[in-house]
């Protein structure tokens, strides 16, 4: 990977891509092109079954470093630069279950990964939030559409509106963590979740995986119909 990425593979099965730039482990070109290449060993490992995104030091990540786009030459080959280089759909791409452990802070970009995950596990003393708005920014890595899909737009149109802080209580009432662990306990939480998802059978999981993303993209009909296909295969 990168010296700001690293992956590795477990006996059974669980890949762990840590991202490792503490303090605030900020996103930038180095720390993208680390996650595209350990996404995609991961993708094309038919040993792996399972995915925990993780972070070095006290916080999972606070965003994207905003300095790269005052290098380009306008706002918009900046958003060109960073989508050309773009972890996130090679996450949600994966057919395996993944797994975030949120700490510290998880916002901006940090957060909009960790909602491409099928599952987040927060520490007692994360925050979370989607603070682009209050910079003059979209939260261009995805968080208008994933928050929206986890929640519903009614819940998440103030949360992105605003770019207001979300404290981990809120996050677990509203459906964005489903456990708070306290911090000492995050690892073992998330490690042991992952070894219950490697054991299910891969192709099963890939077509849960399928089965669920339905439920957002397709009318119900049509994922009903989906459903009925796979279990039939």
């Amino acid at each position: 990977m990168t010296d700001k990425v690293t992956l590795s593979f477990s006996d059974s099965g669980i890949a762990t891509v840590k991202i490792s730039s503490p303090p605030l482990n900020i996103y930038d070109l180095e720390m993208r092109d680390g996650l595209i290449e350990a996404f995609t060993a991961t993708r094309d490992n038919p040993a792996a079954r399972a995915l925990i995104l993780q972070a070095e030091g006290p916080h999972f990540s606070a965003g994207a470093d905003l300095s790269e786009f005052g290098s380009a030459s306008s706002i918009f080959e900046a958003r060109r630069i960073r989508w050309d280089r773009d972890p996130w759909l090679p996450l949600l791409g994966l057919p395996i279950p993944t797994v975030a452990s949120l700490k510290g802070y998880a916002m901006g970009s940090g957060l909009e990964m960790a909602l491409l995950c099928d599952i987040r596990i927060a520490a007692a003393d994360a925050t979370l939030g989607l603070p682009e708005t209050k910079l003059g920014m979209l939260p261009a890595a995805g968080g208008t559409q994933s928050l929206t899909r986890v929640l519903g737009p009614h819940a998440a149109s103030p949360l992105i509106l605003t770019g207001r802080d979300i404290d981990v209580a809120e996050a677990l009432e509203l459906g964005i963590v489903t456990q708070i662990v306290h911090s000492e306990e995050l690892d073992q939480t998330v490690e042991h979740l992952a070894m219950q998802l490697a054991a299910i059978e891969p192709s099963i999981a890939a077509k849960l995986r399928r089965c669920l993303a339905a439920a957002n993209d397709l009318p119900l009909n049509a994922g009903l119909e989906l459903e009925r296909q796979l279990a039939s295969t």
